[in-house]
């Protein structure tokens, strides 16, 4: 009996707190005010914001959550989403990702003159170099891989998408799981990089 009423417990204590960490969109609302700022309220920034600053909308919730920890705990350095993401509790995080992940992102436009290049990068890599496709983990249409926590890029800004890449060449970004894409992109070049961020802007799912 004693058994029984430790192993439900248990089970009690698990099934709470799941439900805690589960994220409410309607909560995250009023907690993602701040962020739009930046991000734009409903998640889809400016094109020519400053600083350039991801669209969230649309993104996996999964996703951006391991994002604001990694703010939070510093492994991912920004010195604004820093300082934005230190006070927040594992469930405002939860909440703020529910609700950027339940908006509609914007598509955009890719520019004509980088098309043949990001399509190729983004669709068949760089045999040559050594440089995987990326749809192979973000999908032909860019709708990434909720499960595998890939990101979505469809209709990402392209600049914020060519800084994200830099970021991992150089090392100035380190969060990528087992360094995927450091490995990445550590083979490509700038003119690479520049078509398949333009590329991906253009995509949509």
């Amino acid at each position: 009996m004693n058994k029984w009423l430790m192993t439900a417990s248990i089970a009690l204590v698990f099934t709470m707190s799941g439900v805690q960490a589960a994220g409410n969109a309607e909560q995250g609302k009023a907690k993602a005010m701040a962020c739009g700022a930046c991000h734009g309220a409903d998640g889809n920034s400016p094109a020519n914001g400053v600083p350039i600053a991801a669209k969230l909308a649309g993104q996996h919730a999964k996703y951006i959550e391991k994002q604001l920890h990694d703010f939070k705990a510093s492994a991912r350095k920004n010195a604004i989403m820093n300082g934005m993401a230190a006070p927040l509790s594992d469930q405002d995080m939860a909440d703020i990702a529910a609700y950027f992940s339940s908006q509609t992102r914007k598509g955009g436009m890719a520019a004509a003159d980088q098309v043949a290049l990001g399509q190729k990068i983004y669709r068949a890599g760089n045999k040559a170099t050594g440089v995987a496709a990326c749809m192979a983990c973000h999908g032909p249409t860019g709708s990434g891989n909720p499960e595998a926590n890939f990101p979505s890029l469809s209709g990402q800004h392209a600049a914020y998408v060519a800084k994200a890449l830099k970021d991992f060449r150089t090392g100035t970004r380190t969060n990528d799981p087992n360094q995927m894409m450091q490995g990445v992109a550590a083979h490509l070049s700038d003119a690479e990089i520049t078509a398949v961020a333009q590329y991906v802007q253009g995509l949509s799912k």
